[in-house]
């Protein structure tokens, strides 16, 4: 009996306020994020690009679409993990992200891997 394909991307998401890249009196907020991607399928993929959605407190949206991560298009086999550290700017202490990597399986198989939406809060913005 053949094993059936799967692809299982599971994304964690930490950010970090950057207080000394950081500016309130002229609205400029910036913020760190690392992701981990784990590949906990069980066919090789390779992330191809990227698509976030940044929305400040005001609910100005800004979108982003890139080739790979950090100048990466990293090769996941099954069990690997990928880790990178990026960051955002917005102009106020509150924001969300979320978005989507365009992947390919070894297979020839394309499909995004969806990254729920997160809050980017400056430390004592939010209770």
């Amino acid at each position: 009996m053949e094993e059936s394909k799967s692809y299982k991307i599971v994304i964690e998401v930490e950010t970090a306020f950057v207080e000394e890249q950081s500016d309130p009196s002229s609205a400029r907020y910036v913020f760190a994020y690392t992701i981990t991607i784990h590949n906990q399928g069980n066919i090789p993929v390779k992330l191809l690009n990227r698509h976030w959605v940044i929305t400040d407190g005001e609910g100005q949206v800004r979108e982003v679409h890139g080739q790979g991560v950090v100048g990466e298009q990293p090769y996941l086999k099954p069990g690997d993990q990928f880790c990178y550290t990026s960051g955002a700017m917005i102009e106020t202490p509150v924001g969300t992200m979320q978005g989507r990597y365009g992947m390919i399986g070894e297979d020839g198989v394309a499909f995004d891997a969806e990254i729920a939406a997160f809050t980017l809060a400056v430390p004592g913005c939010l209770h």
